[in-house]
């Protein structure tokens, strides 16, 4: 396909994806990834490297909903044609969900307000086969009234730091929603914020959990908010269980 700077053009696009054979969103030498195989895409499309930019970064073997992207080219498409021929050199467990053209300045990450994740927890003693890749299977006990109370707690601002793996120079988020909710055998974790430090949502989930099993208190979350460090009292859940549902703009 043809290229011409004349039309250069800013698009967004929305996607949708099963991480589990992905070693997460940033590109990296030798190993398959999302963006990598977007960006993939694109080049045999326009017969040249096109960079992608991502809203966020997922890490190995977490999913989306709703990640958002945006990229610049110069395509004699429409947008439709440009989707469909997008999805059709995809693999099927990446799927382009929405395309548009965008102003120049749009950046997909810079411009972002906020995202939304979700973590899900199958409490049963069978897993359904049908969603065994997309959630955490946890068939023992634990008392669900806890665990809301913990999850309620970080719904706040302050410094997650007791929550990440990574120690970065402004390590205070701004939590505007996080809820625990059960319907029949699964367990649905919602968090809203700002942004998110490395592997904290996973962490807040382990923790959660710890407060379900009656390993550790609801109020020993504070605790790990002031003290301001990782311990064992909040492991971190595997990657399977965590989606990025929606990106705010």
């Amino acid at each position: 396909m043809t290229v011409d700077k004349s039309y250069l053009q800013n698009y967004k696009i929305v996607l949708s994806y099963d991480g589990t054979d992905y070693h997460g969103w940033q590109r990296q030498p030798k190993k398959r990834t999302i963006q990598g195989s977007i960006e993939g895409a694109l080049s045999k499309i326009a017969q040249k490297k096109i960079a992608v930019v991502g809203a966020g970064r997922t890490d190995a073997g977490v999913h989306a909903q709703g990640q958002v992207a945006n990229f610049k080219a110069a395509f004699k498409m429409t947008e439709a044609e440009l989707l469909n021929g997008l999805n059709a050199l995809l693999p099927e467990d990446i799927r382009v969900t929405d395309l548009e053209k965008v102003p120049m300045d749009f950046d997909a990450r810079r411009n972002a307000r906020g995202k939304i994740y979700q973590y899900r927890i199958w409490h049963s003693r069978k897993i359904n086969p049908f969603v065994f890749r997309y959630v955490l299977h946890w068939p023992y006990p634990f008392d669900l009234k806890p665990m809301r109370d913990a999850a309620r707690r970080f719904q706040r601002i302050g410094d997650f730091s007791g929550f990440s793996s990574n120690r970065l120079l402004h390590p205070v988020r701004n939590v505007v929603r996080s809820e625990l909710h059960k319907k029949g055998d699964e367990i649905v974790f919602t968090i809203e914020a700002s942004g998110f430090l490395r592997y904290m949502v996973r962490t807040i989930v382990g923790t959660i959990l710890e407060v379900g099993r009656g390993r550790i208190s609801p109020e020993a979350v504070e605790e790990i908010f002031k003290d301001k460090k990782r311990t064992l009292a909040s492991p971190t859940a595997p990657a399977k269980g965590l989606c990025l549902v929606k990106i705010l703009y």
